[in-house]
């Protein structure tokens, strides 16, 4: 479901004005099918139907959902990958963002490492907010975006070294 139906009633009254919205970012990690010493984990990605970008799986909290839930629940509705919250990577704004039908949104996104609970499941396409799925290696991943790719280093960062793990994600020292 692209547009949940909260913000559809919102919308309604306010038009296109810009939306703060709760949203999640969700790194479904596994171990890398490479069996090489040097292997390197592997991450769950989306192309999106939108802009074409391959990005984690991102998605909108429901009204009084956590934000764990969210993150879980949008993965196996986007993947069809059943996957368990592991970590927090951090919370930070995204935005503002003009979307194709000129709806303004800004999104307080909570990013979360997920763990797949089955790793050899291939995903699959399972709404229309993607065209492809698909495990990749974080080496050679399609992701262009800085700060997809920032999210998801975070994620293999502190799956590595969860006790030295400090966020980068809306998290600045000034």
């Amino acid at each position: 479901m692209p547009i949940p139906e909260f913000i559809v009633e919102t919308r309604k009254k306010i038009g296109t004005d810009l939306m703060w919205i709760p949203a999640v970012t969700a790194v479904v990690l596994r171990d890398s099918t490479d069996d090489s010493p040097w292997a390197v984990p592997d991450v769950l990605l989306v192309k999106r139907s939108d802009n074409g970008a391959w990005t984690p799986v991102t998605g909108i909290c429901d009204p009084g959902e956590e934000p764990h839930h969210a993150a879980v629940r949008e993965v196996e509705e986007e993947t069809g990958i059943a996957a368990s919250a592991a970590a927090l990577l951090g919370v930070g704004a995204v935005g503002p963002v003009v979307h194709a039908n000129g709806d303004n949104a800004t999104y307080m996104s909570v990013a979360i490492r997920l763990e797949a609970d089955n790793p050899a499941a291939e995903p699959k396409v399972g709404d229309d907010e993607n065209t492809e799925t698909g495990w990749f290696s974080i080496a050679q991943m399609p992701v262009t975006d800085p700060k997809w790719r920032l999210v998801i280093a975070d994620a293999v960062a502190q799956r590595k070294h969860p006790a030295a793990f400090t966020p980068r994600m809306g998290f600045s020292k000034r």
